[in-house]
């Protein structure tokens, strides 16, 4: 049996699912992208290679491998993206929830049947059907579970919001010892310097007391004020609209300070390592132009 346990986003990894860039697909079709950051590089024909994306996944799966963390695959579908594994579920406390997708990404779920049948059947949580929720949006921090969401009348327009908040009501019951804080993210089909996918795309909480941040991402500045006070100004990194087109706060935290980031993110590697994290660094800039970096393409399982 595999028994879960993931309190927070940086305690020593133990085991994860890394998703797979192994028979990709095709470049998919301008109307069928998800989001405005694909479709800008299918337009451009800078969409990118599957041989490319390959060696990126691999270069972290090595990175795991030296830390000594079990990982887990999906199995193969062939041509289907199945790259992004924290869409499909997420694990807060001992529990597997399974994120409710786009109806499309079905099959991505059924890849890792085989991890999820080594967890115990009754820490398996579907939420119900009006609950919408997707893995980059939720972040257990201790006593604390931050999600991202999208609340307004318009939600149905926006195919880049992911999480509404019949699913935040729906995590509050199932944790009711948590404090679950919602925070609304600015969502666009179109631009994607002005689109926070999910909370990962322009928040993530590092180290002991530290975070990465974007300002503009939240739609409502009192919630931006409110991590920053939290964390306090000192501790945390601010990325500016480049930055977080380029997902840096999308990285990914093997323990307290061991972190993997983008080879390309200079300011933000030379950050942490001044404030003494030690920085795997990996090239990812293809994926990145998906729309999601190192902490989208991971699902953590167990952490110590």
């Amino acid at each position: 049996m595999l028994k879960l346990n993931i309190q927070n986003e940086t305690s020593r990894l133990r085991a994860v699912i890394l998703g797979t860039a192994k028979s990709n697909g095709p470049v998919p079709k301008v109307e069928d992208c998800y989001d405005p950051k694909s479709k800008l590089h299918v337009l451009a024909g800078t969409y990118p290679k599957e041989e490319d994306m390959f060696l990126e996944m691999e270069a972290v799966a090595t990175v795991f491998k030296k830390y000594e963390v079990q990982v887990y695959r999906p199995n193969i579908i062939e041509n289907y993206n199945q790259i992004f594994s924290r869409d499909i579920a997420f694990v807060i406390e001992d529990t597997l929830i399974r994120a409710n997708i786009l109806p499309d990404r079905e099959l991505e779920y059924k890849a890792i049947q085989e991890v999820v049948n080594q967890i115990n059947p009754a820490k398996v949580v579907v939420l119900p059907e009006e609950c919408h929720i997707e893995g980059g949006d939720v972040m257990p921090w201790n006593e604390y579970i931050f999600i991202g969401t999208y609340s307004g009348a318009d939600y149905a327009d926006f195919i880049t919001a992911r999480t509404n908040l019949a699913a935040v009501k729906e995590i509050q019951k199932l944790f009711p010892d948590k404090k679950v804080k919602s925070f609304e993210l600015r969502k666009s089909n179109t631009n994607a310097k002005e689109n926070a996918l999910h909370l990962d795309c322009c928040f993530q909480p590092i180290g002991k007391d530290k975070a990465i941040i974007h300002k503009n991402g939240f739609l409502n500045q009192n919630e931006y004020n409110w991590l920053v006070a939290y964390f306090g100004e000192q501790n945390v990194f601010e990325i500016t609209k480049e930055e977080m087109y380029n997902m840096n706060s999308n990285v990914f935290s093997i323990s307290e300070n061991v972190i993997v980031s983008e080879k390309n993110f200079t300011r933000l590697n030379g950050w942490l390592r001044n404030n003494g994290f030690i920085v795997e660094e990996v090239p990812y800039a293809e994926i990145a132009k998906q729309e999601g970096l190192l902490r989208c393409s991971t699902m953590p399982l167990v952490r110590d």
